[in-house]
C-alpha cells in the first residue's frame, strides 16, 4: 500500500491499480466481480427512513467481443506454457463471443492477484453457475491445480415457486485456492440446532439440568503402548494419559455404565464450538429488503458471508484485498475483525457508498485511517475525468456536494442530481436541483436553465457546479434570482449560486442548509462477537 495510512480505498479498473500493488503484500484476496448475466443493474437511494426515493444505474454486466479482446488474447498466447494453454483451449471451446471476453478478462486480473499474494495467503473467488466451470479451469491454469481447496456452495436463497422446466437456481459458488501448501486456516463453527442438540446430547445431568453426549475415549492408533494401560478395569489403548484420566474421572466427566462397561467422557453442549463449517453454506441469509444492512446496492452481499472468510483465511492485522469492492462490504467486515484492507471499485459510486458506510458504522474518526487515491485531487485531474468519461465526471462531481446523481446524462431536464434538505414536515424534505458543467463553453443560459429545473421540479434551490471559471454574466444572471428561505432553519440561501470544481477541490462548499445523505443507511452496529445489533 502507498502512504503512511493502513487502509487504501483506489478508484479506477484494478487492473491497472494491482500493477501498482507490491508483491507479495497481501493475505488475502476476495473477490466477487461481474457474472457475465447479461443484467442492468441499479442503485437505490433512500431517505432519512430508509425508504427508497429512486433508482440510479450503477452497472452493466453484458459482455461482447472487441477487436481489444484481440491483444489479450494474443499476449495471453505469448506467455506460453499452462496460461497460454489455458487461453488457446478457451478460443477452441467459446470462439469469439462475450463470455470468451469475460473470461480473458478475468484472467488478466487474476495473474496479477497472484503476483500480490503472500506465499501464506488464499484466494476466494465468488461466481455463480454461469460461469464457475470455465473460472475453476483459469483458476487452475493461475493458481495451480494442488492449490484447489475447496468448491463453496452458497444458498443465498430458497427456491421460489414451481420449477416447472429446471432445478430452480438459487446458489452461488465460492471458489477457495490457496498459493502454498501453507497457508492461513482458523476453523470456523456455525451454532448448533436443536434438532441435532435433541439427536446427538440426549442425556441431562440431573442438578444442573445440562445437556450432555457419552464420547468415545479409545485411541484409533493401537500402536501406542505409552497410552496402553487399565482403568476402571478395561485395558485399551486410550486418548490420554493415565493422569489425565484420573484427573477427568474425579471431576465426574468420566462415565461407566456399568462394572466393566467401556468409560466414556461426558462432553457438554453448552461447551462445544459448534458445528464445523463445510463446503455447504446454507445458514447465511442474502440481503432482504427489511435487513439492517441493506445499502441498496445491487448484488450487496451479506456481511456474516464476509466475516466467515476473513475470520477463516486471515489473522488480526493481515492485509485484504478486494478488486470489486461494489458497496464496501469486504471494507466493513475486515474494519471491524482488525485487518488492514485495500480495495478497488471502477465506479465513483460505489467509492462514494463506501465512505458514507464507513463514517456511519464505524464513526468519522475511521477515515482519517483511509487513503483514497484515483479521484481527481485537482483541476488537472477532474479535467482528466470529464474527457475520459464524461458521465462519471457528473456523478462525482454531485458527490462532492454529497448530492443524489441523476440516471441519465441527456434528456435530464437541466438536473444532473439532488440535493435534500431537513424540512417542518418530516416526510417531506426540502430540495436543491443540481447542474454539472464540464465543458469550456460557459454561457448566462445555463443559469436560466438550471432556474428553469428548480421551477419544473418544485425544488426550493439550485446548485451550478462548472469544471471552468463561469463568466461574468452568469453570476450576474444567478444573483438575479434572489433568496429562499430555509423553512426549516429560517436562514436564507441564494435560490442559484454557482461553485466550481477547483472551490470544491480547495474545501469551499456552497451556501445551503446540512444536507440529508442520499444513501439508504444501515441500521446496525458490530458487536464483539461480530453480530450485528
Amino acid at each position: 500500500m502507498s502512504g503512511e495510512k493502513p487502509n487504501a480505498l483506489h478508484y479506477g479498473d484494478c487492473l491497472d491499480i494491482l500493477a501498482d500493488i507490491p508483491d507479495d503484500s497481501v493475505d488475502l484476496i476476495y473477490l466477487d466481480p461481474p457474472f457475465n448475466s447479461n443484467a442492468n443493474y441499479n442503485m437505490l437511494f433512500g431517505d432519512e427512513q430508509g425508504e427508497d426515493t429512486a433508482q440510479v444505474h450503477a452497472f452493466t454486466d453484458t459482455w461482447y467481443w472487441r477487436p481489444d479482446h484481440e491483444e489479450v488474447y494474443s499476449n495471453l498466447m505469448l506467455r506460453g506454457g499452462t496460461l497460454g494453454n489455458t487461453a488457446e483451449a478457451l478460443m477452441q471451446i467459446r470462439g469469439r463471443c462475450g463470455m470468451l471476453a469475460y473470461l480473458f478478462f478475468m484472467m488478466q486480473r487474476l495473474i496479477l492477484m497472484k503476483r500480490v499474494l503472500r506465499k501464506t495467503g488464499s484466494i476466494y473467488l465468488h461466481c455463480d453457475p454461469t460461469a464457475s466451470h470455465y473460472l475453476k479451469i483459469i483458476m487452475d491454469a493461475v493458481f495451480g491445480a494442488k492449490m484447489f481447496q475447496n468448491e463453496i456452495t452458497w444458498r443465498r436463497t430458497n427456491a421460489k415457486g414451481l420449477a416447472s422446466t429446471n432445478y430452480p437456481k438459487n446458489a452461488d459458488i465460492l471458489l477457495y485456492y490457496s498459493m502454498g501448501k501453507e497457508f492461513r486456516w482458523n476453523t470456523q463453527y456455525k451454532p448448533l440446532n436443536d434438532e441435532y442438540i435433541r439427536r446427538f446430547y440426549r442425556y441431562v445431568e440431573e442438578g444442573t439440568n445440562r445437556r450432555y453426549q457419552l464420547d468415545n475415549l479409545a485411541n484409533p492408533n493401537k500402536n501406542r503402548p505409552n497410552l496402553t494401560y487399565e482403568f476402571l478395569g478395561v485395558k485399551r489403548v486410550w486418548r490420554w494419559t493415565k493422569d489425565r484420566m484420573e484427573k477427568a474421572y474425579k471431576e465426574g466427566r468420566i462415565v461407566q455404565s456399568k462394572p466393566g462397561g467401556i468409560p466414556r467422557f461426558k462432553r457438554y453442549v453448552d461447551e462445544s464450538k459448534g458445528i464445523a463449517v463445510d463446503s455447504i453454506w446454507d445458514d447465511i441469509e442474502p440481503i432482504q429488503s427489511h435487513a439492517k444492512e441493506r445499502l441498496g446496492y445491487p448484488t450487496q452481499k451479506p456481511l456474516a458471508l464476509l466475516n466467515r472468510i476473513i475470520s477463516a483465511s486471515s489473522n488480526e492485522g493481515d492485509v485484504v484485498l478486494d478488486p470489486f469492492c461494489g458497496c464496501g462490504t469486504t471494507v466493513d467486515a475486515a474494519q471491524a475483525l482488525g485487518r488492514r484492507w485495500i480495495c478497488i471499485d471502477i465506479s465513483c459510486l460505489a467509492i462514494n457508498v463506501i465512505l458514507d458506510r464507513l463514517e456511519h458504522v464505524h464513526g468519522k474518526d475511521v477515515l482519517s485511517q483511509i487513503e483514497v487515491s484515483g479521484t481527481p485531487r485537482d483541476h488537472p485531474g477532474a479535467e482528466k475525468m470529464f474527457r475520459r468519461n464524461p458521465l462519471e465526471f457528473e456523478r462525482w462531481a454531485v458527490g462532492l456536494i454529497r448530492g443524489r446523481p441523476n440516471d441519465r446524462q441527456t434528456g435530464d431536464g437541466g438536473s444532473d442530481g439532488e440535493l435534500r434538505f431537513y424540512g417542518r414536515d418530516k416526510d417531506r424534505p426540502q430540495r436543491g436541483i443540481i447542474s454539472v458543467k464540464g465543458g469550456k463553453t460557459l454561457t448566462p443560459s445555463m443559469v436560466n436553465e438550471l432556474e428553469g429545473a428548480v421551477t419544473k421540479f418544485n425544488a426550493n434551490m439550485g446548485v451550478l457546479i462548472t469544471l471552468n471559471t463561469p463568466t461574468k454574466g452568469m453570476i450576474e444572471t444567478s444573483n438575479q434570482f434572489g433568496l429562499w428561505k430555509d423553512a426549516f432553519t429560517g436562514n436564507s440561501y441564494p435560490r442559484i449560486q454557482i461553485i466550481t470544481i477547483r472551490e470544491l477541490l480547495e474545501g469551499q462548499s456552497p451556501r445551503m442548509p446540512s444536507v440529508i445523505s442520499p444513501y439508504l443507511k444501515a441500521s446496525y452496529q458490530h458487536d464483539r462477537q461480530m453480530e450485528l445489533v
